[in-house]
């Protein structure tokens, strides 16, 4: 074969590999949230107009699996990893081969723990995220309640999501001083990451748990309220509230909090069910995490505005945050269907 034939099949067998174009991988860690769903689209979609070829894998919250993922795609060579943990402590070993590789890695919305190798993080400002939902909660126990005092539960994400514990103590910080001056009532006792929090963010653990409490502490008083931080959590919970007649009759459905704007948690909202959500727009997301990729492909520095906050246990990960905007029935269409996040045909 001679040299020019040589060359050419040399280019056809890059290109088949992606390797004449930067790829970017990135890894998300379930569909079973429409909100990682549309996390993904937003990122192949812009990634794409910048340029660059991407590889998008769900691993549908097994941990093995999103680890073979992400090791498959530095075997394939891609330039850059996106990567949204189902576990942020349990990806060292393949973010040090990443390393090695010269694969830039960025933590999306989910803080990788344990590792020198994360380049950047972004998110939202996940602690106000949890003011939100606290804010609106007892907002909306003196709007249906009045002045108090409420029996309140609280509910808490996955133990192995740090952002639950950063949605958590913001939450805190606004219904622990309740809690002190006896407004608020934790009729169960139950309290702390610990005790509240719930494995995968799975809805039906949070329905089991909430009909627990209410078999268990509810017989014969009324809840007001519940914290939950995410409108997956939120949907199990009223099920649960709905299943022994809150929301019916004169029993009043209590003030349930959420996060992610969720096309159900929006109808639910619509039906006088679940009180708020916090909308966080993944375009904007999408957006930060793209110009954090070409800055790093360009040797280039990305833009930031933290650089305090998120220590992931070996180094301080600089990071960009975005604001999280509290969504209720007084500005849900505003805010949902006047950015273009869903349609009206889609929420009603």
């Amino acid at each position: 074969m001679t040299m020019k034939l040589l060359l050419a099949s040399a280019a056809v067998a890059l290109t088949g590999f992606g390797a004449m174009a930067e790829t970017v991988g990135i890894a998300m860690p379930t569909k079973s949230s429409s909100r990682w769903i549309s996390d993904g689209e937003s990122m192949v979609e812009q990634f794409k107009a910048a340029g660059y070829d991407t590889i998008l894998q769900y691993a549908e919250d097994d941990i093995p699996n999103q680890l073979a993922q992400i090791e498959n795609m530095i075997t394939n060579g891609v330039d850059v990893l996106v990567i949204a943990a189902i576990d942020g402590t349990t990806l060292s070993s393949a973010l040090e081969n990443a390393h090695y590789a010269d694969i830039h890695v960025i933590a999306y919305d989910r803080l990788i723990r344990d590792s020198a190798y994360v380049s950047y993080y972004a998110t939202f400002d996940n602690f106000k995220v949890g003011v939100q939902q606290a804010s609106s909660l007892v907002s909306g126990l003196k709007d249906r309640f009045g002045d108090g005092p409420y029996n309140v539960e609280l509910f808490g994400g996955s133990p192995d999501d740090n952002n639950a514990y950063f949605f958590y103590n913001g939450a805190m910080s606004v219904l622990q001083p309740l809690i002190d001056a006896g407004t608020v009532n934790i009729v169960s006792g139950q309290m702390g990451m610990d005790t509240v929090g719930t494995l995968r963010w799975d809805g039906a653990v949070a329905q089991s748990r909430m009909d627990n409490l209410l078999s268990a502490h509810y017989t014969d008083q009324q809840v007001h309220g519940v914290l939950s931080p995410y409108d997956g959590l939120s949907i199990g919970i009223i099920s649960s509230l709905k299943g022994v007649g809150y929301g019916s009759g004169d029993q009043k459905m209590p003030i349930v909090s959420g996060q992610d704007a969720e096309i159900r948690s929006v109808k639910s909202m619509l039906a006088g069910e679940q009180y708020s959500t916090v909308f966080k727009d993944t375009r904007e997301l999408a957006r930060v995490t793209v110009g954090m990729a070409e800055a790093l492909l360009a040797g280039g520095e990305p833009e930031i505005n933290d650089t305090t906050t998120y220590d992931n246990g070996v180094k301080v990960i600089p990071s960009y945050l975005l604001e999280p905007v509290s969504v209720d029935l007084s500005n849900w269409e505003e805010i949902i269907i006047g950015s273009g996040y869903y349609t009206m045909d889609q929420v009603k």
